[in-house]
């Protein structure tokens, strides 16, 4: 009954959490869109120096845990720069850069999966290289790409939690916090486990649609 009663009060607290949580998803998702997919096309069409650098741009937010991006970047890059930068927009900021080389590599696989021949006739009626890659290359990746690119959003959604570690106020963050006010920890946990399989299962069912 008690905790019932902890739920009740601190519910319109968690549905905050909530709101935080699906903000950095969304954040990430358009920012991974917004560098992944020119990347890809760098990846297939870019010379190679362009190549080489959008590699290393892989490389660096693959190969390292979101754990240390977020404290490398809010504690390190930014403060370096002199930007004082909420911790929300940094965590949006990693989630959706780390997302971005992961998606570039989706829709490249899917860029490749276009038949060389769609560019070769597009070329042959009159259309410029960058004309031929964003009206008939594009739209036909992009499809391809959609169930490879909508596993992202099961992917971003775990790694938010993370950004507890810098102090953004999502769900984990405001779970911890009630847990620390009413030391009821597991049932408080289990509930933001449940939370979290609810949001995972809605998005994906959205995005299937």
């Amino acid at each position: 009954m008690d905790f019932l009663t902890v739920i009740i009060e601190w519910f319109p607290y968690l549905i905050g959490g909530i709101f935080a949580t699906l903000g950095l998803v969304g954040s990430a998702l358009l920012l991974g869109v917004i560098f992944g997919l020119p990347m890809a096309v760098g990846q297939v069409y870019g010379k190679r120096p362009i190549r080489f650098v959008i590699g290393i741009y892989v490389w660096f937010f693959r190969g390292l845990p979101v754990l240390v991006l977020l404290l490398l970047f809010y504690f390190g890059i930014f403060p370096g720069l002199g930007m004082d930068i909420p911790a929300f927009f940094v965590g949006a900021t990693v989630l959706g850069l780390r997302g971005a080389a992961y998606q570039s590599q989706i829709f490249r696989g899917a860029i490749q999966s276009v038949s060389e021949g769609q560019m070769i006739a597009a070329r042959s009626v009159g259309m410029t290289k960058l004309q031929s890659i964003r009206n008939v290359i594009l739209p036909q990746a992009v499809r391809v790409a959609l169930p490879g690119w909508s596993n992202e959003y099961p992917n971003i959604l775990t790694d938010s939690a993370i950004c507890y570690a810098i102090g953004v106020m999502e769900l984990m963050t405001r779970t911890s916090q009630i847990v620390s006010q009413t030391y009821i920890t597991m049932p408080m946990y289990l509930v933001c486990a449940g939370i979290f399989i609810l949001l995972n299962y809605a998005g994906m069912r959205v995005l299937h649609m």
